[in-house]
């Protein structure tokens, strides 16, 4: 029996297979940065005339939508109409999480600091949206992967499996 070392994995995973996950991680951030900066800018733009956790949905929703379209395009490399409305469900569920988490976050802001300035709100909610990040991305991917699942499987001819590929299918 074979034991398993980092050497006898790396060798069995094609180089390509490496390269996606660290891509797509590269996109995701590149992403992230751009959805963070329109968020701060929007939040920072509706706090002046809107209640914290109204400035707040809103920027998240507007940023949440783009971010979803981006990242479907350019981190999974998915384009066309097919499964756009199950992506952007699990974006939109993501947008939840990440609602919940600002939202509890100016709660909490509200007793611990009722008193603090933009700079601090703003940046207590970067990091609450940081932590919704890993959310995102995980909703995203589990979604799109079942897509592309889906696709492959549909692709496959019943006629080019055996008849016991047939009967598990």
């Amino acid at each position: 029996m074979e034991s398993f070392t980092a050497s006898t994995v790396l060798r069995r995973v094609s180089p390509r297979a490496l390269r996606r996950p660290y891509r797509q991680f590269l996109s995701f951030g590149a992403i992230g940065i751009a959805s963070t900066l329109g968020y701060i800018v929007l939040y920072s733009g509706l706090r002046s005339v809107a209640a914290p956790t109204v400035a707040n949905a809103f920027a998240l929703l507007t940023t949440a939508v783009a971010n979803t379209a981006a990242n479907r395009r350019f981190t999974f490399e998915v384009s066309g109409r097919r499964g756009i409305a199950r992506d952007h469900a699990a974006g939109l569920a993501a947008l939840g999480v990440a609602l919940a988490l600002t939202s509890v976050s100016l709660g909490v802001l509200d007793l611990v600091a009722p008193h603090r300035g933009a700079a601090i709100e703003l940046a207590v909610l970067v990091a609450a949206n940081a932590a919704a990040t890993l959310v995102r991305f995980l909703f995203l991917r589990v979604a799109i992967q079942d897509s592309r699942r889906f696709q492959e499987r549909a692709a496959t001819s019943l006629a080019t499996l055996t008849p016991a590929e047939r009967i598990l299918r």
